[in-house]
């Protein structure tokens, strides 16, 4: 009884309903579990990759979703506060998808803002651990939320993103990949 009590707790606090369909997330770019390509790993810091952002492709949104957010985030970075990779917000609430390769060719959704990440620019920076470090985590999560838009500019950093967002959510969906060097 009690486990159900909690479910039932937690499922009323964010928001979900037994008609609610779970927020589900893909991305032809990125596996669940398996290593990130090279495509989406940082060129710059000792790395070489392509730095190309993921696709990603979302379903099941809540209803009274107003706009999406989509923030990609290491927290096996050695900096005490995890690393920022990448934020969107402002996403509208009829997107669906990030297409490959969108936060380099500003090709977003409209109205969509990259925010900071933590190498200090806007857009996609992609996976670049430290050498000999084991690999790391990658978390990529898109977040329905309760607002159309977040009042931040595109200088904002992750962690003030992740604040607004989180204070916002009704419900997300992740994919975690790993890389190493």
């Amino acid at each position: 009884m009690r486990l159900i009590t909690a479910a039932l707790m937690t499922a009323s606090v964010f928001g979900a309903t037994a008609a609610h369909a779970e927020m589900k997330l893909t991305s032809k770019d990125l596996a669940a579990g398996k290593t990130m390509a090279d495509a989406q790993v940082f060129n710059g810091f000792g790395c070489s990759g392509k730095n190309i952002s993921p696709e990603l492709v979302w379903s099941g949104a809540p209803e009274g979703t107003k706009s999406f957010a989509v923030m990609a985030y290491d927290p096996d970075a050695p900096t005490g506060s995890g690393w920022w990779h990448w934020s969107v917000f402002n996403i509208p609430a009829d997107a669906s998808k990030i297409a490959t390769g969108a936060s380099g060719d500003k090709k977003l959704p409209a109205g969509a803002v990259e925010g900071h990440t933590d190498f200090g620019t806007s857009g996609y920076g992609g996976a670049c651990p430290p050498t000999g470090d084991k690999p790391h985590r990658y978390q990529f999560t898109v977040y329905a939320l309760s607002v159309d838009k977040i009042p931040l500019p595109d200088t904002a950093p992750g962690a003030m993103v992740g604040f607004y967002v989180r204070a916002n959510t009704l419900d997300k969906a992740s994919i975690e990949v790993t890389y190493g060097r």
